[in-house]
């Protein structure tokens, strides 16, 4: 399986589908079907996961969150690697959850009888992932180009630290029928009540420079200076020791787990499971239906006039 670039970030080539693991490469590192694993720095002290499903705009599919758990978990057992960055291959970061629907949906379910128990699991799943972010014994930094938006703001808001370009993209429009953020993007932590829920309550897309103002990441830089600016974050962090690092990240972590991010979290998932039976979240499953999903998409930011139905420069 050879390797190739996109606009300047390795990916890979994909022919057909395969085991989630392919093998070791020659530097030792498993090489995986949907996401990159690499060292490189000082010492190759920085660990780096590059999400590969480029030509979906890195849409977080099953088989693609199986091998990011995966990649964590190589590289937080890594004795070389003491922080870890997080990026997209292509011309994005993550551009949410897949939500291709299968060439034969099944049809809609009569009132009252689809079960809620998956639904949760599902929900519950996804969150506890999202939590090996946090619970990682490695610093992490997500390195955000293009959109962080749905499913991919999640997890970037799961990592310790965020550098992005200053016209990234972030937001949540799952939460216009789709859903409510399985981790509520943990903006009542990051953000505080205000404005947390005005991004809940209308989706809305805010840029790099925006999100660093209300203090959502840490630094907006150009597009042309994200690879630098991150890399000298990461070896600057990478001067301690891992075991140092790891102490420092989870005195800090305690105080947010005290005031009880975990059951939050959790919460947040349950919650996501109930807004599926919403009447909005009914709306949107009848449009994807009566649409297809990119006209369902159009429906839904159409009154918005953002992401998708952003007028065109």
């Amino acid at each position: 399986m050879g390797r190739k670039r996109l606009d300047g970030i390795p990916i890979m080539n994909h022919r057909g589908r395969s085991r989630t693991i392919k093998r070791l490469s020659r530097e030792g590192i498993m090489e995986y079907e949907n996401v990159i694993l690499d060292k490189y720095g000082t010492d190759n002290r920085i660990g780096r996961i590059t999400l590969n499903r480029p030509e979906k705009l890195n849409a977080l599919s099953q088989a693609l969150l199986t091998d990011l758990e995966a990649a964590l978990k190589e590289a937080e057992a890594d004795p070389d690697i003491r922080v870890i960055v997080v990026r997209g291959a292509g011309r994005t970061f993550c551009a949410g959850y897949d939500i291709t629907p299968p060439s034969s949906p099944p049809p809609a379910a009569p009132p009252g009888t689809r079960p809620i128990d998956p639904i949760r699991r599902r929900m519950y799943q996804g969150a506890n992932l999202q939590l090996m972010l946090w619970n990682l014994f490695k610093p992490t930094i997500a390195q955000v180009h293009g959109y962080a938006i749905a499913g991919g703001c999640e997890y970037a808001m799961m990592c310790d630290l965020v550098v992005a370009a200053e016209d990234a993209i972030f937001g949540h429009p799952g939460t216009r029928g789709l859903g409510t953020p399985r981790n509520a993007c943990i903006w009542p932590m990051v953000l505080g009540m205000r404005k947390a829920k005005e991004l809940m309550y209308t989706g809305n897309m805010i840029d790099g420079r925006e999100a660093e103002r209300i203090g959502m990441i840490n630094k907006a830089v150009p597009a042309d200076k994200l690879e630098e600016e991150v890399t000298a974050l990461a070896e600057r962090i990478a001067i301690q020791s891992a075991d140092a690092l790891a102490v420092h990240k989870h005195s800090v972590n305690h105080f947010y787990e005290v005031m009880g991010i975990y059951p939050a979290v959790h919460w947040a998932a349950d919650f996501d499971a109930v807004y599926q039976y919403t009447e909005q979240a009914a709306a949107w499953q009848e449009s994807v239906r009566e649409k297809g999903l990119r006209g369902a998409l159009a429906q839904r930011d159409g009154p918005y006039g953002d992401y998708g139905a952003r007028p065109r420069t």
